[in-house]
C-alpha cells in the first residue's frame, strides 16, 4: 500500500495513478493507506483509465462503461489486464480488467478518438453560487466530525487530493428528505499540466465517484452514516465532451430521475467555471434497505 493522502495530496494522487508495468499489457496499481476497508471506486476506474491509456497512442479517451464487480480490497496489490480490443484509423477500443486473489473485481471499457472537428452545441451551465462563496467540505466535516462514530472518524477527517465545496451543504447526521439534485464545486489541491489531457481526465474519473450516489439517497432522508442501508457502486459512464483543467473550478450538477429495485440512478455533468460542458457521468448504484424502517 502508499501511505495516506499528506502534505502534498495531489503528488500522492498522481503517484497512486502511476501504475507500474509488469507486462505488455498487465500494470500494477496500489491503494492509499487510508483506514478505509474497500477500495475507492474512484481510485480503481481511474486506475484502469491510465491502464488502457498505456497501450494507446495519439487518441484520447472519448467515453468509458464502467462495472464495479466485487468490493476491492486495499491491503493487496490490484493487476490490470488490458485487452487491445481495436486499433482503427479514428477510434481505439480497449477492454480493462481489475483482478484481486484471483477473480475480477471491476472491468472497464473505453474508447479512445484521434482529434477532430465537427458540430458543436451543449446544455447550458445553471446559474448557481460561486466556490468562494461556499464552505469546504473539509469544514463541514470538522463541524460533524464528532458526531460520526469513533471507527469511522480517521476515514471521515483524512486529507483529500480533491477540494469539494458543495452548493447545497446536506446534513451529514440525521439527514432531512429533499429533492434528488446536488451540486458541488471541485478541483484538484494543487497545479496539474493542462496539456497532459490523459492524466486530466483519470483525475476527473477520480473524483466523478465522489457524492454521485449519494443523490439517489436524498429524497429518502438517509446516508452513508444513517446505518440501515447497504450502499455501493453498481456501474459508472462517462463521455468527455471538451478540455478542462482540474486544478480550476469545475461545478459538478447532479440529479437522480429513478430509484427502483434496490438500485438508485444517477446522472452527473461536469462545467469548466467558464460554462464549458467539460463531461457527463452515470451511475448505477446499490440502495438496499437493511432496517425495516426504510421498507415500504
Amino acid at each position: 500500500m502508499t501511505e495516506p493522502f499528506t502534505a502534498d495530496p495531489v503528488a500522492e494522487l498522481v503517484n497512486l495513478l502511476d501504475l507500474e508495468r509488469i507486462e505488455v499489457n498487465l500494470f500494477r496499481g496500489q491503494s492509499p493507506d487510508d483506514g478505509v476497508k474497500r477500495v475507492f471506486g474512484g481510485q480503481v476506474i481511474a486506475q484502469a483509465l491510465v491502464a488502457a491509456y498505456r497501450t494507446v497512442e495519439d487518441r484520447v479517451c472519448h467515453s468509458l462503461h464502467a462495472y464495479f464487480i466485487r468490493p476491492g480490497d486495499p491491503t493487496v496489490p490490484i493487476l490490470y489486464e488490458v485487452d487491445r480490443a481495436r486499433d482503427g484509423k479514428s477510434f481505439a477500443t480497449r477492454r480493462v480488467v481489475a483482478i484481486q486473489h484471483g477473480e475480477q473485481i471491476f472491468n472497464l471499457a473505453a474508447s479512445f478518438q484521434a482529434p477532430e472537428e465537427g458540430f458543436t452545441h451543449q446544455s447550458p451551465m445553471p446559474d448557481t453560487k460561486k466556490p468562494a462563496d461556499l464552505k469546504s467540505e473539509d469544514e463541514l466535516r470538522a463541524m460533524a466530525k464528532d458526531h460520526i462514530p469513533k471507527e469511522l472518524q480517521r476515514q471521515f477527517a483524512r486529507p483529500r487530493p480533491i477540494e469539494l465545496r458543495p452548493v447545497d451543504p446536506r446534513q451529514m447526521i440525521s439527514p432531512v428528505k429533499t429533492e434528488a439534485k446536488k451540486q458541488m464545486w471541485m478541483r484538484v489541491r494543487g497545479k496539474v499540466d493542462p496539456a497532459n489531457i490523459p492524466l486530466q481526465q483519470c483525475l476527473l474519473a477520480y473524483a466523478s465517484d465522489m457524492g454521485i450516489l449519494d443523490t439517489a439517497t436524498k429524497p429518502h432522508g438517509v446516508n452513508w452514516f444513517t446505518g440501515g442501508v447497504q450502499m455501493a457502486s453498481l456501474d459508472h459512464a462517462m463521455w468527455f465532451h471538451e478540455p478542462f483543467d482540474i486544478s480550476d473550478w469545475l461545478l459538478y450538477t447532479m440529479d437522480s430521475p429513478s430509484a427502483s429495485g434496490a438500485r438508485g440512478f444517477n446522472r452527473g455533468e461536469v462545467f469548466t467555471e467558464a460554462g464549458k460542458l467539460a463531461a457527463s457521468v452515470t451511475q448505477e448504484g446499490l440502495m438496499r434497505p437493511r432496517d425495516s424502517k426504510f421498507k415500504n
